[in-house]
């Protein structure tokens, strides 16, 4: 094996690795729900993943430089600003709506967001291929299959799912416009920092907070903050600098399988032969819009990486 394709095969393995992380935080992120409110929650994980990148900022020349420009003209915070709102957003509607549904639906429906992009991207007048849109309509298709049932009632919860979905994707668009001017851990630290911050606050002003709420929640913030925000991002800037776009979003999107899998392993979940077939459309489809030729453009691929 070569050098290339050993650096490819680590970039692959190391984005797995962060795509078990995030599926199996789905399972702590509904643990939670029981012990702490779902903005409060949010607030404090990703205020725990900026402080996971301080140290990082520390050591990184880039990262200095560019915080040392920040310092010289405010208004470079902009782009982080506007990020961390949309990831605010984006993760509350998915921690309010894991109340209302299983981590199976709630992981795969969230990475609808693999499908969701290259869509976006008419809006944008980029070209969309044959594949994207056999794949949108095989996750349609599963979408269907996994939340509507014989009586065609769709479970609460994945409404908030689906609108998360949409707002990760519009975020994914942004990041790859703005990484392209800002150093991606400084970016990442800016949007943790505003996105804690704003749900810290909603959370502090309308959820009930403690000693008790705050010790009964520590180990699932833990988790999520340190692993699922701090680690799991940097497992994926350190991959992505020796992965394909394409390749990346793919293996990002096993982030459901995971979920699915931690659903049953620790809550007991279980998925009806129904559920289970609209998993399946829904991975495939997730998988056609990655892998079948002309499923995006180059302009879409660039976007991916966030």
């Amino acid at each position: 094996m070569n050098h290339d394709a050993r650096k490819h095969l680590r970039a692959n393995l190391l984005m797995l690795v962060a795509a078990a992380i995030w599926g199996s935080a789905f399972v702590a992120q509904r643990l939670s729900l029981s012990v702490i409110g779902p903005f409060l929650f949010t607030g404090l994980r990703f205020l725990l993943g900026a402080a996971v990148l301080v140290p990082l900022l520390a050591l990184n020349a880039a990262a200095r430089a560019q915080l040392a420009a920040i310092r010289r003209s405010p208004a470079l915070l902009l782009p982080g600003l506007a990020l961390g709102l949309l990831l605010a957003v984006s993760i509350s509607l998915q921690q309010f709506g894991l109340q209302y549904t299983r981590v199976a639906n709630a992981g795969f429906i969230s990475s609808l967001y693999v499908v969701i992009v290259p869509l976006l991207g008419v809006f944008a007048r980029h070209r969309i291929g044959t594949g994207t849109w056999c794949g949108a309509l095989l996750a349609a298709l599963g979408l269907y299959f996994l939340s509507v049932d014989e009586h065609f009632s769709m479970l609460y919860g994945d409404w908030f799912q689906l609108a998360g979905a949409v707002i990760i994707a519009v975020h994914v668009l942004a990041v790859g416009h703005f990484a392209r001017r800002i150093d991606p851990l400084v970016l990442a630290f800016l949007q943790f920092t505003v996105c804690g911050a704003l749900c810290a606050a909603a959370g502090i002003a309308i959820e009930p907070i403690g000693v008790a709420v705050l010790r009964g929640a520590l180990p699932t913030l833990l988790y999520c903050g340190i692993l699922s925000v701090g680690v799991g991002y940097t497992l994926q800037v350190v991959a992505q600098r020796d992965a394909a776009p394409a390749h990346a979003a793919l293996i990002f999107s096993m982030e459901g399988v995971f979920a699915a899998f931690a659903g049953w392993l620790v809550l007991g979940e279980t998925l009806t032969p129904r559920a289970m077939f609209g998993c399946t459309l829904m991975l495939a489809g997730l998988l056609a819009c990655q892998l079948l030729p002309g499923s995006a453009t180059q302009k879409d691929d660039d976007a991916l990486p966030a």
